[in-house]
């Protein structure tokens, strides 16, 4: 039996979760986790269930079951196989740090994802992108060539069926156009702890003000640079005997790990967007396993 699971957004009113566990009931699913939150700031309710199918019922005939209910509710809502990996097109510049812990939780199979394409502006990763069995593309961006970079950019996710486009320390700036076109589907990771030290250099920005804490944040990407919805965040503490250098070296660790999690959050369908935020819900047990260590 393969484990699904079903995410629903929706106005916040009485009887949404009686409906929902009975209509799954109903049609012979055995729910195994459930998260849900009620937002009384936006009056919008976020529910992710995950439940197997225990009398061979297929998850189109549960959809088309549930549909009634959706339509009462005026519900948002999908329906995933937790078998099937999200489809993933990774872009970098020239810091790999992001890339290669992807690549070594992807292999390891500590993130449901596959990574079907790496693209850069540079030729830095091909060796290692290409020993991994990916695809590697370069293609290079300047002012005179963007729009026609950009849709060799699309080109590659739409002909890789990629689902989430992630930038792991990609250096250049996406326009409006793309950001519209992949909203909500885009993941960047910011070299600094949103709102601070935004712009260049916020290590060396942090060491000026003598900061006791530095650390990174994973986001959805949109037309307003490094403004969109912030998926997750994390810190790691130094002190005044360290060097800009080493908020750098701390802040490379940081950088992976927020990264990681903010796409396993998305790939297994925890993250809802509330209009200028998310709401990340807990992650089902057993989703954080590997295949194997190594």
């Amino acid at each position: 039996m393969t484990n699904s699971c079903l995410t629903v957004t929706c106005a916040s009113q009485r009887g949404i979760v009686a409906a929902i566990s009975g209509k799954l009931a109903e049609m012979g699913c055995n729910i195994t986790d459930s998260s849900q939150f009620d937002d009384p700031q936006t009056d919008r309710f976020f529910m992710r269930v995950s439940f197997t199918p225990e009398t061979g019922i297929d998850l189109a005939e549960i959809e088309d079951a549930f549909a009634p209910i959706a339509k009462d509710f005026g519900m948002t809502y999908a329906f995933h196989d937790e078998s099937v990996k999200m489809k993933v097109v990774i872009m970098v510049s020239r810091f790999g740090h992001c890339l290669n812990d992807l690549l070594y939780r992807v292999r390891i199979g500590a993130l449901p994802v596959e990574i079907v394409a790496v693209i850069s502006n540079h030729m830095d990763y091909q060796k290692v992108v290409v020993n991994n069995d990916i695809p590697f593309h370069c293609i290079k961006v300047t002012k005179e060539n963007k729009p026609e970079a950009e849709a060799a950019i699309m080109k590659v996710v739409e002909d890789s069926g990629a689902e989430l486009i992630v930038l792991a320390r990609y250096m250049q700036i996406l326009s409006d156009e793309m950001c519209q076109k992949m909203s909500g589907r885009i993941i960047n990771i910011h070299h600094s702890f949103l709102p601070s030290f935004k712009g260049a250099n916020p290590y060396k920005q942090a060491y000026a003000r003598g900061v006791k804490l530095i650390g990174a944040t994973s986001h959805y990407v949109t037309a307003d640079l490094d403004e969109g919805p912030i998926i997750e965040q994390d810190t790691v503490r130094v002190t005044h005997a360290q060097s800009p250098e080493d908020y750098v070296s701390l802040g490379r660790d940081v950088e992976s790990q927020v990264l990681a999690r903010a796409i396993h959050a998305h790939a297994n369908h925890r993250v809802f967007l509330n209009g200028n935020k998310t709401v990340v819900v807990q992650a089902s047990p057993g989703s954080y396993s590997s295949e194997r260590m190594g």
